[in-house]
């Protein structure tokens, strides 16, 4: 029986069967979760991590547009 790391619930799986990387959702705070490891068989929130991905995205786009606006600047200048 695993617990899930957000609400602490008992989460019914079949431990064997998970690979590191899959996906579930908890019952009780229909939480998506992942498996991060087997040995010992861990979980953590997949919805945070997506987040984090949205964020380093949008992180990206903020440093293509200072660029664009440095070479607009500079272009303006001369």
């Amino acid at each position: 029986m695993v617990k899930c790391p957000l609400c602490d619930a008992n989460i019914d799986v079949e431990e064997d069967e998970l690979d590191e990387g899959d996906e579930l959702n908890c019952d009780e705070c229909a939480a998506l979760l992942r498996v991060s490891d087997k040995t010992p068989l861990e979980l953590v929130s997949a919805d945070d991590e997506d987040d984090d991905d949205e964020d380093d995205d949008d992180l990206d786009d903020l440093d293509e547009d200072d660029e664009e606006d440095a070479e607009q600047e500079e272009e303006d200048w001369q």
